[in-house]
């Protein structure tokens, strides 16, 4: 057993003494300084050792135990789990056609997937803040040198992003970009070259629609890789290396699912080998129900391979247009350059807005909130689709995020017209099939954002009764 005495003080004026003690051991166990079967000391030895309560780190042992990193049964000690890599397929197979699929759906029904509610946007406190800075900017935030981003709300993302999501960086790495798309084609215009037309992207199956569109228009030739219910599967990957790895780790679109701690370092290791950057969209991690957020990727990536992006889109509104990026260091000139010349940029008054609307704890408690919120609407849609819709839809346990996905039993509904015909009746749900790259398994995404907890059983039930006309076998 690793003894106390070997471990570092806490930083106590940083605060997050939890999160201290959960990246101290993981790092330790990612480095291989903790060996799997190792047993770890008791929480109480951890209290006392660090001068905390042990409430804390039974915390951080719980995180660790939830993202793979520790295992425990019931009358024995707490261990350092084994997770061994996955071996990689050598096999160099030509690339897949990209299919084609349908996109556009109806907009503004029930259930329309990837869209907040805005009714609850704390509209006096967003006010105050850009109306004080917009009476009040400084001269050196009118000009052209911080394209990136200024640095208040560099610092502001950071903090935030570093206490609730594990991101390590350098307030220089956070680029400030209007949308997540923004970002993706940033760096897609940085990673992918013009002169190499069908540069390799390798993506999970399903995925993100609009992502697969914006590194089409780059040039790129998309590879689908198999996503189940551990995440991407790396050793799927077929022929060349990809120049870029697109993927959503710690909630899945459309599926939901977060990745294993084992394919997390596979894919890792399998990009640092193979000259691949990794492109981490997170999506809306930051919502979830049945557990505590899992890390982000980026903060256990020791060789810079990874890309993190996030959005303030699902947190506050879309209308901010405010997202951002956290650039591995040696990519970071090229795409303050790219930046510069694609004009990718967010209203200075909007930035240092946000920057204090962040560091007056007003969105914190925001998101608080919001996760509440939509925690009820997300329980009562599931109950609801189970109750009325279970004998046509596997439904998905909707244990995060806007989303939430259900499978058809019969793998030959043909989803694309099954969601038209219930959209004609005020939904907007989407097929799950027009989200592959691949073969596909059809099913129904269906948003909770804007489902009333009180409304969600009519219109379950609504559902039903249009599934029941449909050619749709149990």
């Amino acid at each position: 057993m690793a003894s106390v005495a070997q471990w570092p003080a806490l930083d106590r004026s940083s605060g997050d003494l939890e999160g201290q003690v959960y990246r101290l051991m993981r790092d330790r166990i990612l480095r291989g300084q903790m060996p799997a079967g190792q047993r770890v000391p008791s929480t109480r030895v951890m209290a006392v050792s660090f001068g905390v309560a042990r409430s804390t780190v039974v915390n951080a042992y719980d995180r660790l135990k939830a993202e793979g990193y520790l295992h425990s049964t019931s009358g024995a000690a707490t261990r350092v789990a084994a997770f061994p890599m996955t071996p990689l397929s050598g096999q160099a197979v030509q690339p897949p056609p990209n299919l084609p699929r349908v996109t556009e759906f109806k907009r503004g029904g029930l259930f329309e997937p990837g869209v907040p509610d805005v009714s609850t946007f704390p509209h006096a406190a967003w006010a105050r803040c850009l109306g004080a800075r917009g009476r009040s900017l400084r001269v050196h935030d009118l000009g052209y040198s911080d394209h990136g981003g200024i640095r208040e709300l560099r610092e502001a993302i950071l903090e935030h992003i570093s206490a609730t999501r594990g991101v390590v960086a350098r307030p220089e790495q956070i680029v400030i970009v209007p949308s997540t798309g923004a970002a993706i084609g940033l760096l897609a215009s940085v990673l992918l070259q013009p002169d190499h037309p069908g540069d390799i992207v390798w993506m999970e199956d399903p995925g993100y629609a609009s992502a697969q569109a914006i590194l089409r228009m780059a040039g790129a030739s998309l590879v689908p890789v198999p996503c189940n219910a551990e995440g991407i599967d790396i050793a799927q990957g077929t022929g060349p290396s990809p120049r870029l790895i697109y993927v959503m780790p710690s909630h899945q679109y459309p599926t939901g699912v977060t990745m294993s701690l084992q394919r997390r370092l596979a894919l890792l290791e399998f990009a640092r080998a193979n000259g691949a950057i990794v492109l981490e969209d997170d999506y809306d991690s930051e919502f979830q129900y049945a557990s505590r957020p899992i890390a982000a990727l980026q903060g256990v990536d020791h060789g810079e391979v990874v890309a993190y992006i996030g959005t303030f889109s699902k947190t506050l509104a879309p209308g901010l247009r405010v997202a951002y990026a956290v650039i591995p260091s040696r990519l970071l000139a090229a795409t303050e350059a790219a930046q510069r010349l694609r004009g990718a940029v967010v209203p200075v008054h909007m930035q240092a807005a946000l920057a204090d609307f962040m560091r007056d704890g007003r969105f914190r408690a925001h998101l608080r909130q919001m996760n509440a919120i939509y925690a009820e609407r997300m329980a009562a849609t599931v109950e609801a689709l189970r109750r009325h819709c279970g004998d046509w839809l596997e439904v998905g346990v909707g244990g995060g995020g806007l989303q939430l996905v259900s499978w058809f039993h019969d793998g030959k509904t043909d989803d694309v017209a099954v969601a038209r015909a219930i959209n004609s009746n005020g939904f907007a749900v989407r097929p799950i099939s027009a989200l592959y790259l691949g073969p596909a398994r059809p099913g129904l995404l269906l948003g909770i954002a804007r489902m009333e907890a009180q409304a969600a059983d009519a219109a379950a039930a609504s559902i039903a009764s249009l599934l029941a006309t449909m050619p749709v076998n149990a």
